[in-house]
C-alpha cells in the first residue's frame, strides 16, 4: 500500500510517499481502508521532532512510528477476533494513535473507532476525531463548562478551536473567540457571541472576565493568560500552535510553569489530556446528528501532496481543518 513515510526529522521535505506493507489488525484492532485523513499540529511536531525534548520518548534520530497521520475516515476492511460492534463494510471514523493514517490502510484500536455520522462526507468525518475530541474533553471534562458561564477560546479559528466554539455554545456558554482578522466572520458564523481580532485588541488586557479560558495557541505567558480570568476561573492549556523553527521545550515549558504555580494561586490551571475514546466519538456523532456540530474543512489535498498540506498547517495559520484524500 502507499503511505506517507519519514525516516528522519526535518521539514516537510523529509516526507515520502512510498509502498509499505499493509498492517494486519490484532485481536482488538480494526483495519480501515482510508478514504480521508486530516492534518493536525501533532503531525508537524512528530515530523520535526519539535520540541526537541519529545525525541527522548518517540525516537532520538528519527520517529519510531514512521507513517504520519493520526485520524481518518474510511471503510472497515477487516476486524480482529475480539472486536465487537464493527464489521467489514462499515463506514467509520477514528484515531490511529500518533501515526499511521496517511496511508491507503490504517490500523486502529477498536476503542478509538466508531461509525461515521451518515450526514458527513469522509473528508468532514476525518476532520473530527482528534480535534473535536480535544475540544470536547477540554470543555466538558476538564473545564466542566456549564450553561451561563463565560468562555474564551484563544485560537478559535483553528482545527480544535472551530469545534470548541460550537461545543461551548452547545453547553450553553457565552462564547468569545480570539482569531486573526480574516477569520472573524468564520468564528462568528460558528456561534461565537463575541469575536476578538488579536491583531487589533489584546484579550488579556481587556475588561471582560471569563470563567474559562481555553488556550490552543501557547504563545503567551501564564501571567497574561490568567489576567482575564474571574478570581476562581479555569485556564486550560493545550499544545499546538505554529512552527517557529524548533525549540527545546515548546508548549511543555508552559505546562511545567503551570505545575509550579498551580498550588499558589486561586485560579484552576490545568492541562488538556485528550486520549482517543469511542464513547467520545459516539457523543460527537450524536451532536452532529442533532445539528449542533459541523466540521469545517479549509482545504483538501491528495495523499501525494501531504508535504504541502503539512507545510500549510504548520506555518500559514490554516483556517479550521486540512484534509488529505486517499
Amino acid at each position: 500500500m502507499k503511505a506517507v513515510v519519514q525516516d528522519r526529522y526535518g521539514s516537510p521535505d523529509v516526507l515520502e510517499v512510498r509502498d509499505v506493507a499493509t498492517p494486519v489488525p490484532g485481536d482488538h484492532e480494526v483495519l480501515v481502508r482510508v478514504r480521508a485523513a486530516s492534518v493536525n499540529a501533532l503531525d508537524w511536531h512528530f515530523m520535526r521532532g519539535d520540541p526537541y525534548v519529545m525525541r527522548l520518548g518517540v525516537g532520538f534520530r528519527g520517529p519510531r512510528v514512521t507513517v504520519r497521520g493520526a485520524d481518518f475516515a474510511g471503510v472497515v476492511a477487516a476486524v480482529g477476533g475480539a472486536v465487537e460492534g464493527l464489521a467489514p463494510g462499515d463506514e467509520v471514523f477514528g484515531e490511529a494513535g500518533v501515526g499511521g493514517a496517511f496511508a491507503e490502510y490504517a490500523c486502529a484500536r477498536d476503542t478509538a473507532v466508531e461509525l461515521k455520522p451518515p450526514s458527513l462526507t469522509f473528508e468532514q468525518a476525518a476532520a473530527m476525531p482528534l480535534a473535536a475530541n480535544t475540544a470536547l474533553v477540554g470543555l466538558r471534562d476538564v473545564a466542566r463548562v456549564r450553561a451561563g458561564q463565560r468562555v474564551l477560546i484563544n485560537g478559535a479559528s483553528g482545527g480544535v478551536g472551530t469545534f470548541a466554539v460550537q461545543l461551548a455554545k452547545a453547553f450553553g456558554a457565552e462564547v468569545t473567540g480570539v482569531c486573526r482578522t480574516r477569520n472573524v466572520e468564520l468564528v462568528g458564523s460558528l456561534g461565537a457571541d463575541h469575536v476578538v481580532d488579536y491583531t487589533r485588541e489584546d484579550f488579556t488586557r481587556g475588561e471582560r472576565r471569563y470563567d474559562v479560558v481555553l488556550d490552543l495557541v501557547g504563545n503567551r505567558p501564564l501571567s497574561a493568560l490568567r489576567r482575564p480570568l474571574t478570581p476562581t476561573g479555569t485556564l486550560v492549556l493545550s499544545g499546538g500552535g505554529t512552527s517557529e523553527g524548533g525549540s527545546l521545550l515548546g508548549p511543555m515549558g508552559l505546562f511545567l510553569r503551570r505545575r509550579l504555580l498551580n498550588p499558589f494561586v486561586g485560579h484552576r490551571l490545568v492541562e488538556l489530556p485528550a486520549k482517543p475514546s469511542r464513547a467520545n466519538l459516539v457523543a460527537l456523532r450524536e451532536l452532529v446528528e442533532a445539528g449542533r456540530l459541523t466540521p469545517v474543512v479549509d482545504r483538501t489535498y491528495p495523499l501525494e501532496e501531504a508535504a504541502e498540506a503539512i507545510r500549510y498547517v504548520e506555518v500559514e495559520h490554516a483556517r479550521a481543518k486540512v484534509v488529505l484524500t486517499v
